[in-house]
């Protein structure tokens, strides 16, 4: 199994980016993705996961200004990030579960949030 994130960088406050994660080699193909993010001496915490049929579920942090979508035939998660803030900085891991619930995490990609 293989994830590969994008769209991480350096915004300014109030800005805008859009965070991708393509998964391959996962057999039946992903039942959830999602995204968490962790930052220096912090547990990784939920940021947005959304199932395979498409219920999606939010950080409360994060609601109102982030929204997750997949495309299931790209086996593609999005994580549209605006109005970020500089407690948006992290880095966001890629999450998928597969049919068996097996977790399998990204790379990492990171997210700066500064003027």
């Amino acid at each position: 199994v293989q994830l590969q994130a994008s769209g991480g960088g350096l915004v300014q406050p109030g800005g805008s980016l859009r965070l991708s994660c393509a998964a391959s080699g996962i057999v039946f193909g992903p039942k959830n993705m999602g995204w968490y993010r962790q930052t220096p001496g912090k547990q990784r915490e939920l940021v947005a996961t959304i199932t395979s049929g498409g219920s999606r579920n939010f950080a409360d942090s994060v609601k109102g200004r982030f929204t997750i979508s997949r495309d299931n035939v790209k086996n593609t998660v999005y994580l549209q990030m605006n109005s970020l803030k500089p407690e948006d900085s992290a880095v966001y891991y890629c999450n998928v579960r597969d049919t068996w619930y097996r977790d399998y995490w990204g790379e990492g990609t990171l997210v700066t949030v500064s003027s």
